[in-house]
């Protein structure tokens, strides 16, 4: 080895012993007799002494010619600090060096590499490599690392065996768009990268393997936000012999164990709420449960009315925000230019003002008197110093205007902090969802989910959008963390829901022929679920965009900046491929 330490490892306890260290100049401080180095590796900081009298004459002359993020190697004795640093855990001593070797030069960084750095997203993410030796973003790595070996640990306890499925697939009708490689050996055909293990998991079952999962590198070619990237990892697991809540049981006990393990939380409730009472409730099945704010509907308690607004409106609804009376006019008319934006869609805003005095002031007043308002305030059950904030309009944009709201609410008021942990699970997800552009139903989830046992009969009738799915999906703050479902595991009823998604025969069997034909031969039922590893990093990490946990990712646009991929490829490799040349721009 080069070095006998680390630059993070060294205490008190060193004082008197000669060490070797290496690492990257963080900064040079030259006081002209002397200059002290901060030398930074992955595990921390160690300062470097030099001093004229003590410190060869060459060695303070190379010391000078040094530049940041230079790598070198230094030999010295540990001694003491005069003034120690009670912010490092090195703090407490340095190192009076007698042989420094430069191993590498460098040039000038792009950005400045420490946690607070004047780099821009692009920039770092072009120099991603540079940005990886800053503290904050390594930090984000070493959680990762963390949450797959506490998983591994969890799951291998639980008697689940790692299985590594393929990359290279058949690229499939339903879900999110593929990405597609063209095969050489077999001209004009491709295959895709795997949005799921899915097809595979559930084969690994009728093998008889029982208890399986994988953390595994997943592919979808769709548009990209803060907690979505074109390729990302799952915690992906399947079980045998199992129903419902045998799942949610055993992977309530992961969570519960990851955040005990690496974030000191003990987890004891997993509330359940169904799909429909999560869009009723919180026009979301999403809900973020850290603060209540629940929606209350109003139609039936202001009746007929003469505001037109009401009157057309398929649902009136809205929130009590606890101790919101205090919102001044601006505050109200920010709220409403809020609830305007086309991407939360209300057409206007009514608030209602309950003061301390008991009387009440609204946006509708004209309209209403304070009788009216006070039997508005019963149904929120809201208390003097309370802003009850409602909107109206159709039921399905309306719930999800208001959702943004709540969410809004919740950041203003400062109800939303990582230091509360709140998970639910949403379940009894629909069966299937009737698309309008291509006049058919789809998968909620994906076409081999089973139904519920109450409506195994009612998959090939004339009303399947009434058909309630055995579907969970994990959500903690307003996140959906993982998601999953009993599947299928007999091939009349798989074929009665090919039938259902608009498959003919002959396309259910030339996609899926392989899962029908394997569940002839004794598929045991079964299920499972996948967990987002990526956002649970964010989560742990108190962070909305998963790309901070991410070694390398990709820019809002799917590329690799640093890399400058996707690129076109030459005459040559396309022509092996049998791809006609796209025209480069």
């Amino acid at each position: 080895m080069l070095r006998t330490n680390n630059c993070g490892e060294l205490r008190e306890a060193h004082v008197g012993q000669e060490v070797t260290i290496c690492g990257w100049v963080q900064r040079i401080r030259d006081k002209g007799g002397r200059a002290w180095i901060d030398l930074r590796d992955r595990y921390g900081m160690t300062q470097l002494m030099f001093e004229e009298g003590s410190t060869p004459e060459t060695l303070m002359v190379l010391v000078r010619t040094l530049g940041r993020e230079y790598v070198i190697r230094v030999k010295g004795r540990v001694i003491e600090r005069l003034s120690k640093n009670p912010k490092l855990p090195t703090g407490d001593i340095e190192i009076q060096v007698h042989h420094l070797e430069i191993l590498n030069e460098a040039a000038l960084p792009p950005f400045l590499i420490e946690d607070e750095t004047d780099g821009g997203d692009e920039l770092r993410m072009k120099y991603r490599y540079l940005d990886l030796r800053r503290a904050p973003v390594r930090k984000n790595l070493e959680l990762r690392h963390q949450v797959s070996r506490k998983t591994r640990a969890y799951l291998d306890d639980q008697e689940f065996i790692e299985v590594e499925t393929p990359y290279l697939i058949k690229s499939t009708p339903e879900g999110a768009r593929d990405f597609i490689v063209p095969s050489r050996m077999n001209s004009r055909q491709f295959y895709a990268l795997p949005q799921s293990p899915q097809t595979f998991k559930q084969l690994l079952m009728v093998s008889g393997l029982d208890r399986y999962y994988q953390i595994v590198k997943c592919f979808r070619d769709e548009d990209l936000r803060a907690d979505r990237q074109p390729e990302f990892t799952q915690i992906d697991c399947e079980m045998s012999f199992v129903e419902q809540e045998d799942i949610l049981e055993m992977f309530e006990g992961l969570v519960t164990f990851l955040f005990k393990e690496i974030k000191q939380i003990d987890i004891t409730k997993f509330p359940r709420i169904t799909y429909t009472d999560a869009l009723k409730y919180y026009g979301s099945d999403k809900p973020d449960l850290r603060f209540e704010m629940r929606f209350v509907e109003l139609n039936e308690v202001i009746g007929p009315t003469d505001f037109p607004l009401f009157n057309a409106a398929e649902l009136v609804v809205g929130i009590n925000a606890k101790n919101g009376a205090t919102y001044s006019r601006k505050q109200l008319d920010e709220l409403i230019n809020f609830v305007r934006k086309p991407q939360v869609g209300a057409a206007g805003l009514i608030y209602v003002k309950y003061n301390l005095d008991g009387s009440f002031k609204s946006s509708v007043d004209k309209f209403f008197d304070q009788d009216a308002l006070s039997t508005w305030a019963k149904s929120f059950e809201a208390k003097p110093g309370d802003l009850m904030l409602i909107l109206a309009g159709k039921k399905e944009q309306t719930r999800k205007a208001l959702n943004e709201l709540r969410l809004e609410m919740g950041d203003q008021l400062k109800l939303r902090t990582n230091d509360k942990i709140c998970p639910v699970w949403v379940i009894d997800f629909p069966l299937l969802e009737w698309d309008e552009e291509t006049q058919r139903y789809h998968a909620m989830h994906h076409p081999f989910t089973s139904p519920k046992t109450e409506y195994m009969d009612q998959v090939d009738t004339a009303a399947p959008a009434s058909i309630k799915a055995s579907a969970y999906d994990m959500v903690i703050n307003g996140v959906e963390i993982g998601g999953g479902s009993i599947r299928i595991h007999k091939k009349a009823l798989q074929s009665k829901m090919f039938d259902a998604l608009g498959f003919t025969k002959k396309e259910a069997e030339a996609q899926f022929g392989f899962l029908l034909g394997a569940f002839e031969y004794g598929a045991p039922p079964h299920g499972g679920i996948a967990f987002g590893l990526d956002r649970l990093c964010s989560l742990f990490g108190g962070a909305e965009s998963i790309r901070d946990f991410i070694a390398f990712p990709k820019n809002n646009s799917g590329r690799d900046v640093m890399i400058d991929s996707p690129s076109f490829l030459d005459e040559e490799q396309l022509t092996s491929l049998g791809i006609q040349q796209i025209e480069k721009i």
